[in-house]
């Protein structure tokens, strides 16, 4: 049995962790770094970026580099917190059916299509590290449902 990995996808910055000895070690990313920001972008000629590298040229291709997406997952547009982030966000956020996406290069990408680019490359860091590929990463998941039965009751309120 493979090595289990605990993955805490945060607003501004995100971790991943593994057990030895019965306590948890962080990782460190590709970069080196215990902790990968929470950012995704896309640069001029059309490449993903994500993580420190993405980070790096938030103020030069702000309205392509998208953080803070956590926040916005389980939202409508309508929500006041979403109206509030649309209005000082560089990056554009649109409506898409009932909820919100993000608009990077010429696409509109949901907050969970963001939030899986990160896990993406946080699983991929995790399996160069440990020398194991990774096939189900299952804490993140769970905290977005957690995040979205959260919000539901205020939605039902409504």
């Amino acid at each position: 049995m493979g090595k289990i990995i605990g993955i805490d996808l945060g607003t501004t910055n995100s971790a991943f962790a593994y057990m030895v000895a019965g306590k948890p070690e962080v990782i460190a990313n590709a970069e080196g770094n215990r902790t990968t920001p929470s950012v995704v972008a896309i640069n001029k000629s059309g490449e993903r970026l994500v993580g420190q590298v993405a980070q790096r040229q938030r103020v030069t291709n702000a309205k392509n580099t998208i953080y803070g997406v956590k926040r916005l997952i389980g939202r409508k547009f309508t929500d006041d917190e979403v109206q509030k982030d649309h209005d000082i966000m560089p990056y554009e956020i649109v409506k898409k059916g009932d909820g919100v996406a993000v608009r990077m290069g010429d696409k509109d990408y949901t907050p969970e299509e963001v939030s899986a680019m990160i896990l993406s490359k946080i699983k991929t860091d995790a399996g160069a590290f440990l020398g194991e590929k990774y096939q189900r990463p299952l804490s993140p998941c769970q905290h977005i449902l957690t995040i979205l039965s959260a919000r539901q009751p205020k939605m039902l309120a409504r």
